[in-house]
């Protein structure tokens, strides 16, 4: 009776462990716009940045100022670590011009923007009312009127 009994005490101390177990982090790539103009602002946020616990990789490119930092982290906690080292930091709010319908609407366009990226704006479309979409809807093979018309 005893092995039974220690065994039983052995697998009831396993699962109240594994209950009590923190839930593990989710591998993130977080992307932030930090200005960086020489080689001391690249290697302070670089450093800042690796020295967090969790950091797998980090990849700076200056021309573009963003920092691509991987691993089982928090986006806050690296925007903050990232604006510890005094920069003036934001999440990256740029996304690529091929994945935006309309990345030429005042909204979107952004001078600042790397090239070939437009800004992530949700209001990124053209009122339906306008007269250049109008026109285009009028001849669309998904429009059921547009056959009465040709």
């Amino acid at each position: 009776m005893g092995a039974l009994d220690s065994l039983s005490d052995y697998i009831s101390d396993f699962i109240s462990v594994s209950s009590k177990r923190k839930k593990r982090k989710v591998m993130q790539t977080v992307e932030i716009k930090v200005k960086m103009d020489c080689d001391g602002c690249e290697r302070r946020v670089t450093h800042a940045v690796s020295s967090m616990k969790g950091v797998k990789s980090v990849d700076v490119n200056r021309k573009q100022s963003r920092v691509t930092v991987s691993g089982y982290v928090e986006p806050n906690k690296v925007l903050k670590k990232v604006k510890g080292t005094g920069k003036r930091a934001e999440f990256w709010p740029y996304v690529p011009y091929n994945l935006v319908a309309y990345p030429y609407v005042a909204q979107a366009y952004d001078k600042k923007a790397p090239s070939g990226y437009v800004k992530n704006a949700a209001q990124a479309l053209p009122s339906p009312n306008a007269a250049d979409e109008k026109l285009m809807t009028l001849f669309s093979d998904e429009n059921p009127n547009a056959c009465s018309i040709m």
